[in-house]
């Protein structure tokens, strides 16, 4: 089974049915706590049917994120700073890569780059 560290858009596309991410269905989940933040505040923003049982889910893919981890997040922002990168992005990005398993996104600031699956 594979295992991707899932940002916010990519878990948002896959619960409104995208077709492209529905390779990624089986997968390994991995998120952080910032990622589920930017979930919750998006479901309940748009009232979504089955808030709660997506909430729930999701809850149980947590995994926490390392000090050095957001240090080296606000490294990579810093270098960035010309582009308009979200601080969960970021550090989902590098959490990714110390785990050694791929980001999974949709956000064209992320295409191309090592250690990404991109898909819109």
């Amino acid at each position: 089974m594979s295992k991707f560290l899932f940002d916010t858009y990519a878990i948002i596309e896959t619960l409104n049915g995208n077709e492209d991410y529905s390779k990624y269905l089986d997968s390994e989940i991995v998120i952080n706590n910032f990622i589920f933040a930017e979930l919750c505040y998006n479901l309940l923003k748009n009232k979504e049917k089955e808030t709660e049982k997506h909430l729930d889910h999701y809850s149980k893919q947590i995994i926490s994120v390392k000090p050095e981890w957001i240090k080296g997040a606000m490294r990579f922002r810093i270098e960035w700073k010309d582009r308009n990168v979200s601080i969960t992005d970021c550090i989902g990005y590098i959490m990714a890569k110390e785990l050694n398993i791929k980001f999974l996104t949709g956000d064209k600031e992320f295409k191309g780059l090592d250690n990404v699956e991109f898909v819109k």
